[in-house]
């Protein structure tokens, strides 16, 4: 369904990295994890593109997450400023946590966080029991998009565990580093095989993250995919 909806707050979560909320329609409704269609309208040609809600349906905005790269639309999203209007498709996808599984797995690269902090948000304010492991890679710590808000979200429910890796180290990052592998899996999720594992990211990342399971002998129905298309 298509819905028109306004801009109430922009967030800046890294040096390149923003939150956009917008007014949650009358009649949305979607599960965490889902997406939905942005159109920006500039007065020229419309610009659309599929954002996964970074929001939980448990939030009264809608919030989506972007890297800024500096191509039109990203530029244009930018941009945005709190009443600005857009129009919003949604919501789409099979990508979805509805309190069906109690041990879950969560293997992220970059902004394809995004749907996996929906979910675990959705965990937190339905108070659900479900546990949470959560394998995060990006390139810099200044990549970390929600760093804070995971780290809290950890220390307060004990069945939240956030691990970061660092593929491009800096002097003082004292945490995990490299891409994630199987070792990191054994060492951090040791009961991986009775877990449902779900995966967000660039393609190359989720298909390299598909076949370490699949290594690992996690089995197929045990594995939730969602590919984050080149950005722009």
């Amino acid at each position: 369904m298509l819905f028109e909806t306004r801009v109430i707050e922009v967030i800046q979560r890294t040096p390149d990295i923003k939150s956009i909320r917008f007014e949650k329609p009358q009649g949305f409704s979607y599960l965490a994890g889902q997406y939905v269609v942005l159109t920006l309208d500039d007065g020229s040609d419309p610009m659309k593109k599929p954002f996964t809600l970074s929001s939980s349906p448990t939030e009264g905005f809608l919030e989506i997450t972007k890297k800024l790269t500096g191509h039109p639309f990203s530029n244009a999203l930018a941009g945005l400023k709190p009443g600005d209007q857009v129009s919003i498709n949604g919501p789409y996808g099979e990508f979805t946590f509805q309190q069906e599984y109690e041990h879950i797995g969560m293997l992220s690269g970059g902004i394809g966080i995004t749907p996996l902090r929906s979910m675990i948000k959705y965990l937190i304010d339905k108070k659900l029991n479900a546990n949470i492991i959560l394998l995060c890679s990006n390139s810099s710590e200044n990549d970390i998009a929600f760093k804070e808000e995971l780290e809290d979200a950890q220390k307060k429910n004990p069945n939240i565990k956030i691990i970061d890796t660092i593929t491009r180290p800096g002097p003082d990052w004292k945490g995990v580093t490299g891409r994630i592998n199987a070792e990191m899996v054994k060492k951090f999720i040791p009961d991986y095989r009775e877990r449902t594992f779900f995966t967000c990211g660039p393609v190359k990342m989720v298909d390299s993250m598909v076949s370490l399971l699949k290594e690992l002998e996690v089995p197929e129905k045990q594995i939730k995919r969602e590919i984050f298309p080149g950005d722009n």
